[in-house]
């Protein structure tokens, strides 16, 4: 059963009702750590503890030079002492509009746990180095998957397939074979998200919800970046 209320009418969805969130810890500028990369770091590994599915999934928004914003799921793959990586295919949409627009907005939602994360900041694409790296490590499926599929254009009701097989015959191997020799696609690699601003969001009763936010000091280098931490009202 839906926690969500509704009212329909012929030209009307309207919610009426949601569910009351009762996090039962708590989280203020004091108690929290003085990174926002560390502090995500503690948080994800509770969320794994807590058996939240798909901790790793992640909203994330862009948008056109004039504005247009976009949002999608995508998985996230690695937190460094830089920021937050994702990869994807290059002549996406989204990665179109990194390159017009190189801003982007991050948001995990753990329900389970009644938290969110927000991230906002720049943009930057990983090195070729980086992103072979971790292309070695997916499952040739999925490495056949990335020559495959020229993400966000318009394709017939056949193309994957068609694209997939002469993807499995130009490097001789198959989607369900364990291992095999399947490069790195030009057009495919990482991006990284380095944060300027950086919320931790825990539910509470009555929408009195617990927000702690991180803002970069300005000028402060990347190697060593430096924050301010303080408490948001709901």
């Amino acid at each position: 059963m839906s926690s969500v209320s509704v009212t329909e009418s012929a030209d009307r969805l309207q919610v009426q009702g949601h569910l009351q969130y009762n996090a039962p810890d708590h989280i203020t500028p004091s108690n929290v750590h003085t990174s926002p990369l560390e502090q995500f770091h503690i948080w994800f590994n509770q969320a794994r503890e807590a058996n939240v599915r798909e901790p790793d999934a992640m909203s994330l928004s862009t948008a056109t030079s004039s504005g247009i914003p976009s949002s999608r799921m995508v998985l996230f793959k690695q937190l460094d002492k830089r920021g937050f990586v994702f990869y994807t295919n290059y002549t996406s949409r989204k990665s179109r509009e990194l390159e017009e627009n190189p801003q982007a907005a991050l948001l995990f939602f753990w329900r389970e746990m009644s938290r969110q994360v927000r991230v906002i900041g720049r943009i930057e694409k990983l090195s070729k180095e980086e992103s072979e790296e971790y292309f070695k490590s997916r499952p040739v499926g999925t490495r056949l998957g990335a020559w495959a599929s020229h993400q966000s254009s318009v394709i017939g009701e056949d193309y994957l397939a068609n694209r997939l097989a002469e993807v499995q015959e130009r490097f001789g191997v198959q989607a369900s074979d364990k291992e095999g020799d399947v490069p790195l696609p030009d057009f495919w690699g990482g991006w990284r998200v380095i944060p300027r601003e950086v919320e931790f969001w825990l539910g509470k009763p009555s929408r009195l919800h617990d927000r702690v936010r991180y803002l970069r000091v300005e000028g402060s280098p990347d190697s060593q970046p430096q924050w301010v931490i303080d408490r948001l009202s709901p």
